[in-house]
This record gives C-alpha cells, sequence and structure tokens, in this order.
C-alpha cells in the first residue's frame, strides 16, 4: 500500500517514473535529421507537467537558455543562449522536437544544449543538476522518457498567435 501511495505522489509531483515500455536511451531511433518519430514510453505526453519540467531547475531548467513569452510572469529569469521557443509548433514536428530534447547534437553538431536522454559517449560531472559527484555508471539520462514526452507535448502548445 505504502509503494503505491508512494508511486502515486512521485507522478503527482512531476518526478516521472520509468514505464515498462519505456526506450531506453541507447536504443532511441533517430533518423537521418535527428527525429524521433516513436514515442519514447507509448503514453501521450501532459502539457501541463512539460511546463514544470520547463521551469524547473532541478529538471529541464529550459527557461536558462530559452526564452519563453507564455511563462515569462510565473518563471522568472529565461536565457538568451537558444532560441526563443515561442511558436516552436509551428517550425518543427512533434518527431523533430523530440530528437532536439532528447539529443539536439543529433540534429545541429555543436550545439550546446545538453543532451537530455542519453547515457554514454559523454562526460557529465555529476548526477543531473544535484552538483554532487556521479553515483552510477552509466549516468542516467537527465529526463525520463516520460518526462520527454511531457516536454514535447507543451512544446506543441506553442504556436504563433
Amino acid at each position: 500500500m505504502k509503494r503505491v501511495i508512494l508511486s502515486t505522489a512521485c507522478l503527482v509531483a512531476g518526478v516521472g517514473l520509468a514505464s515498462a515500455s519505456e526506450v531506453a536511451p541507447e536504443n532511441v531511433k533517430y533518423d537521418e535529421y535527428g527525429a524521433i518519430s516513436e514515442s519514447l514510453t507509448g503514453v501521450p505526453g501532459d502539457a501541463a507537467n512539460g511546463r514544470v519540467v520547463m521551469g524547473t531547475k532541478s529538471l529541464g531548467n529550459c527557461v536558462s537558455c530559452h526564452a519563453i513569452s507564455e511563462m515569462a510572469e510565473d518563471v522568472p529569469f529565461h536565457g538568451e543562449v537558444g532560441p526563443i521557443l515561442d511558436g516552436v509548433a509551428d517550425r518543427w514536428t512533434e518527431a523533430e522536437l523530440r530528437g532536439i530534447v532528447a539529443n539536439a547534437k543529433m540534429t545541429y553538431d555543436g550545439t550546446v544544449m545538453p543532451a537530455f536522454f542519453k547515457t554514454t559517449g559523454y562526460i557529465r560531472p555529476g548526477d543531473a543538476y544535484t552538483g554532487k559527484a556521479a553515483k552510477t555508471d552509466p549516468l542516467p539520462p537527465l529526463l525520463t522518457g516520460q518526462q520527454i514526452e511531457d516536454v514535447v507535448a507543451y512544446l506543441m502548445t506553442l504556436k504563433e498567435e
């Protein structure tokens, strides 16, 4: 009973638990341009949770590099390193956005955007954004597959007015 309550609490809090059907980072299939056509989890993304992931420092923290007008009032300090994400759903497809969020280097060679769904092939100084040394090898991805799906669902709501 405690496990069910804890699992439910984690999902409500946006922690995101890996599902049984979640694709492992090393098994993601990118097309020649870096897009991922298949869902990473088989579960639709939740745009509201994606918005939380994008604006939370200990999760995606996308606003540290990207500006999003819709979030300006309640999430401060938007960045200018990456492109403004207003209208992003009109510029890229869902598959392209999924690929960019999972591993932008598959689309944009040399980008400084972190690979949020990758576990090997790079050096990362510690566990996600905790500031602590890594305790596992390989390191877990920065975001779960469901969190990626949630972020993509939110990005798909950002259309030109």
